[in-house]
């Protein structure tokens, strides 16, 4: 495990993944119980502990794993139960497609206004 791309992806996590889980736990766990403060643990510590996973069990058994420790992370946070930590999880990676799809759309826009 390097601590340099661990550090790397934490701080990548962070800004990218932080905000877009924020926003779902917001829409399904309301704003009282979904702080921007708490999607950062949640990042801080999925990419962590995720790295610790990786390194001593490998495959579809760390994938899920990893799996259930991001809901029990998304879970304890937003204090809400596993379904709606199931939701958020999903309404997040909806919202984060999304934005990839925009990004690109005008990337390629801007690609074609400079050829």
């Amino acid at each position: 495990m390097d601590l340099v791309a661990l550090l790397i992806q934490i701080v990548v996590g962070t800004i990218i993944i932080a905000p877009i889980l924020w926003l779902a736990g917001r829409a399904l766990a309301g704003k009282d119980k979904a702080k921007f403060t708490d999607a950062i643990w949640i990042v801080i510590l999925g990419t962590v502990i995720g790295a610790v996973v990786g390194a001593f069990v490998g495959g579809l058994i760390a994938a899920i794993i990893m799996f259930i420790i991001w809901l029990a992370l998304i879970k304890h946070f937003f204090d809400c139960g596993w379904i709606k930590a199931l939701a958020i999880a999903i309404i997040a990676v909806i919202i984060f497609i999304v934005l990839i799809a925009v990004l690109a759309i005008i990337g390629f826009g801007i690609l074609t206004l400079l050829l």
